[in-house]
């Protein structure tokens, strides 16, 4: 393995302490997901080396203020200092969406200088279903 993750693992580790620490929070210690006892600890070895590929795919995360829809006349028409309305109200939450999917809603913390978000609201699993259909 190269240094490279860790330094980065080690860097969100920290944040992630000031963070909670500058919020009076706590670190919880998580079990991983294949002792879930939703998910069986009976899992054969062919399941968990098909899990644990499962659990290393890459996925973006991002976080969306807002939206707006505008013609391409008025992109063409953007420079430094306009300002472009958004379809939020001010102090309404952000969207946490992984691959282009809603999974959570939260808002904006800054911690040593850096943005972040604290989770508010994790979108569970059947009310994601119903939004595809």
């Amino acid at each position: 393995m190269s240094d490279e993750p860790q330094d980065q693992n080690d860097l969100a580790d920290e944040w992630a302490a000031a963070m909670a620490e500058s919020m009076g929070a706590e670190k919880v210690e998580l079990e991983e997901f294949a002792q879930d006892p939703k998910v069986g600890s009976s899992l054969s070895e062919e399941e968990q080396q098909k899990l644990d590929a499962i659990l290393d795919i890459p996925v973006t995360i991002s976080m969306e203020v807002g939206r707006s829809n505008i013609n391409i006349r008025n992109l063409l028409q953007l420079n430094q200092g306009s300002v472009v309305e958004l379809d939020r109200v001010a102090g309404e939450p952000l969207d946490v969406m992984v691959n282009g999917t809603l999974v959570a809603h939260g808002e904006v913390v800054v911690v040593n200088d850096k943005f972040g978000i604290r989770l508010t609201d994790v979108i569970s699993q059947t009310e994601r279903i119903k939004k595809l259909k």
